[in-house]
């Protein structure tokens, strides 16, 4: 070490302290009050250093943006499936109740008109 450098001073002030350097003007009231109500103030705790063995290896990270991302996709896949097969579907309905319809109604005239024959040879032969 070079010996021209001067020494540090034997004690350190804390923040709470008034220090008065020469040449200047000491500090106004409300300023050491500032200064004190500050340092009273109490200090957020010190960030932990992060130990690397709880962080999520790449593979980790990989698995949970897949999840995460097939769970969105089938969200979207799920509401486009349904947006884009509800009017094919409800043409496939439409189309079903016709033809139940009709068959129905040309098996309701077979069931009558046989009813109405048999009633009618009753009566014949009665």
């Amino acid at each position: 070490m070079s010996e021209d450098r001067p020494r540090p001073p034997s004690t350190v002030p804390t923040l709470t302290e008034v220090v008065a350097v020469p040449g200047r003007p000491a500090a106004p009231a409300a300023r050491t009050a500032a200064v004190a109500a500050e340092a009273a103030a109490p200090t957020p705790p010190a960030a932990r250093p992060v130990d690397t063995r709880l962080l999520p290896t790449e593979d980790e990270l990989v698995q949970r943006v897949l999840a995460a991302l097939q769970q969105q996709v089938d969200l979207v896949l799920e509401f486009r499936v349904r947006e884009l097969m509800s009017p094919i579907l409800a043409r496939a309905a439409d189309s079903v109740v016709r033809e139940a319809r009709t068959e129905l109604a040309r098996s309701l005239r077979e069931v009558v008109s046989r009813a109405v024959a048999e009633e009618l040879r009753r009566q014949r032969e009665g």
